[in-house]
């Protein structure tokens, strides 16, 4: 059975984040996964999953003029400056903190800045693949449904970018979600990928629910992890139908073990 992580940018959010890695380790998890985590001192967070014995695996770049539509900068022509300064941030941070990944978010963007942006990215990924070596910088597409105009969607397109930047520290990042909403054949695309997969998460497709419903036998998907000789972390990122606590008996539905 794989080891889950619970994504606390999605669980708990009901209360502030100290008290979401509180909650995690109540619930037997034993890592955790932020988004934007900033506004919280890295010392404390730190301090907390140690008092734990709680694995903090990573966070995500800032965003950006949110209020522009920017999601994400690594992408972004023009605003290479703003991504290094941000991606600085976040290395700053999620080494204080102890963790040991960062998602570099691509952006959102026009069509006819694919070529460019693309470029963008990876000169941007090799600045700081070499800027923080000891750190897995991962590469996650959204889904067109959620994320309209997302530099990337499909593992292949991350997997280009991944051998254009030839970086040994950059990664992709399976979201069973993403994948299934994006392109389908969640199976046979883990088992394509597998050697370039940093890390994976689950969500209910299409709904994005716990997940233990919806399109991906998630059962199946385990199994096949379990098979394959995947040894990370598998990120419970899914939207709970209800309170947190309530819907975490998809465990005991699916068996599924967490300590």
């Amino acid at each position: 059975m794989p080891r889950f992580s619970a994504n606390l940018g999605f669980l708990w959010q009901d209360r502030p984040l100290l008290e979401r890695i509180d909650a995690a380790i109540a619930a037997c998890f034993r890592a955790v996964e932020l988004h934007w985590p900033y506004d919280t001192p890295p010392e404390l967070v730190r301090a907390r999953c140690a008092t734990h014995g709680l694995t903090l695996l990573s966070i995500n770049t800032p965003l950006g003029q949110t209020e522009l539509g920017e999601f994400g900068l690594g992408a972004l022509p023009g605003r290479e400056a703003d991504f290094l300064e941000g991606f600085n941030m976040a290395n700053e941070w999620a080494t204080a903190a102890g963790a040991c990944a960062i998602h570099v978010m691509a952006g959102v963007v026009a069509p006819e800045m694919q070529a460019a942006a693309r470029d963008t990215l990876i000169a941007n990924l090799r600045t700081a693949a070499a800027m923080a070596p000891e750190m897995t910088l991962l590469l996650e597409g959204l889904n067109q449904h959620d994320k309209p105009g997302y530099f990337y969607s499909t593992l292949e397109a991350k997997a280009a970018i991944i051998a254009a930047v030839g970086a040994k520290n950059v990664r992709i990042l399976f979201d069973a979600y993403h994948v299934g909403r994006s392109e389908g054949d969640v199976f046979g695309n883990l088992r394509r990928h597998l050697p370039l997969i940093g890390h994976v998460q689950i969500a209910a497709v299409p709904n994005r629910a716990e997940p233990d419903e919806g399109e991906v036998d998630y059962a199946r998907f385990f199994d096949d992890l379990d098979r394959l000789g995947y040894a990370g972390w598998v990120g419970c990122e899914y939207k709970p139908r209800s309170d947190t606590d309530t819907g975490l008996g998809w465990f005991r539905k699916m068996n599924v073990t967490l300590s």
